[in-house]
C-alpha cells in the first residue's frame, strides 16, 4: 500500500515540478586571434586618427556561464607594439620613451580585466544581446575602474557545422563580444608631449570586436 500511494506521488508530482533546475555550467573560452581586433581613436584639433591591432596583437580569455552570464569573468590585452595608425612616424613616437615607452615590457599591454556584467537574464543562442561590462583597464601599468557598451552573442555550431568551420578555429560554442570604451591619458598618468597637444586627443576611443571559442 505505501509503495502504491508514493508511485501515485511521484506520478502526479512530475509534471508539476518538472525536471528541476538544470546545473549551471561555465564555459571556458579562448580569444580567436584572426577573428579578433581592437581599435584605438583619437580626435584632436589638427588631427584624427585611428590605430588598429594585427590579428598577433589580441588575445584573451572568458569564463561565461550562459544562464547566468552576470558572474562572467575574462581577460583581453592588447600589444601596443602591433598597433598601426598608417603614419610609421607617428607609431613611432607613440611608442617612444617619453609617451608609451613600449620597451617595457610591462608597458607594452593595454589590458581590460572583467569584473562584472550588467544583463537581463541569460543569454539565448543567436541573439546579440546589449550589456555593460565593468572593469579594470590598465595603460602603462595605471589601472583605471572602466564601463564598457557592448552587446554579447552567443554562437552555437552543430556537430556538422563545426566538422565544417574547425579548420578556422570555431568550436560548438562561440561567443562575440562587440564593446566600446572611453579613457584618457591624464586617468592613466601620462603626460602628452607639448609636440601632441593639438594631434592627439587627450580622450582615447577603444573599440572591440572580439571572437571566441569553446577551449
Amino acid at each position: 500500500m505505501i509503495r502504491s500511494t508514493a508511485r501515485v506521488l511521484a506520478v502526479v508530482l512530475v509534471p508539476v515540478l518538472g525536471p528541476g533546475p538544470a546545473f549551471a555550467e561555465v564555459i571556458a573560452f579562448k580569444l580567436l586571434p584572426n577573428y579578433s581586433r581592437a581599435t584605438f581613436k583619437s580626435d584632436a584639433p589638427l588631427e584624427t586618427f585611428v590605430g588598429n591591432t594585427a590579428a598577433e596583437g589580441v588575445a584573451g580569455t572568458l569564463a561565461v556561464d550562459p544562464a547566468k552570464p552576470q558572474t562572467g569573468t575574462g581577460m583581453v590585452k592588447i600589444d601596443m607594439n602591433l598597433v598601426r595608425t598608417g603614419v610609421d612616424k607617428r607609431d613611432a613616437d607613440m611608442r617612444s620613451k617619453n609617451f608609451l615607452e613600449t620597451e617595457v615590457d610591462a608597458n607594452r599591454w593595454v589590458t581590460f580585466e572583467v569584473k562584472g556584467v550588467e544583463i537581463n537574464g541569460p543569454l539565448e543562442v543567436g541573439k546579440a544581446i546589449p550589456v555593460k561590462v565593468r572593469g579594470v583597464l590598465t595603460v602603462k601599468q595605471k589601472p583605471v575602474e572602466r564601463v564598457a557598451d557592448a552587446t554579447v552573442t552567443w554562437i552555437k555550431l552543430t556537430p556538422e557545422q563545426v566538422e565544417n568551420q574547425r579548420r578556422f578555429g570555431f568550436t560548438a560554442d562561440n561567443i562575440k563580444v562587440r564593446a566600446r570604451l572611453a579613457t584618457t591619458f591624464a586617468d592613466h598618468n601620462i603626460p602628452l608631449p607639448q609636440i601632441f597637444v593639438f594631434k592627439v586627443a587627450n580622450e582615447i576611443q577603444l573599440e572591440t570586436d572580439l571572437t571566441f571559442v569553446r577551449q
